[in-house]
């Protein structure tokens, strides 16, 4: 069993920055995928970015250029640098965890744990 928590939500405007984090305990990420999706009301959950075993990353066109998953050090924490936010981002974000091969990265139903979620709001 894996327990994931994400940290590093906010109210932020537009431009702005902000840094996730999703640290792990059970387990180390070591031998899983970690992605993080997000969630806006009245939405489904979407692919936002995704890191592999051997930390190949892959991202949602919307995100790409501004958005940087990275894997720590210490295997337990993995974080989303968001950068250059615009409102559209605003949702409930969520890391998760599974071992899928890469054409599932983006099906939220390939992983097996998740946290509770952190809200990220962007508006002036």
């Amino acid at each position: 069993q894996v327990q994931l928590v994400e940290s590093g939500g906010g109210l932020v405007q537009p431009g702005d920055s902000l840094r996730l984090s999703c640290t792990a305990s059970g387990s180390t990420f070591s031998d899983y995928v970690v992605g993080w999706f997000r969630q806006a009301p009245g939405k489904e959950r979407e692919f936002v970015a995704a890191s592999m075993r051997r930390s190949q990353t892959y991202y949602a066109d919307s995100v790409k250029g501004r958005f940087t998953i990275s894997r720590g050090n210490i295997k337990t924490t993995v974080w989303l640098q968001m950068d250059t936010l615009k409102p559209e981002d605003t949702a409930v974000y969520y890391c998760g965890v599974g071992r899928m091969v890469l054409s599932s990265i983006r099906d939220s139903n390939m992983y097996y744990y998740w946290g509770q979620g952190t809200q990220v709001t962007v508006s002036s």
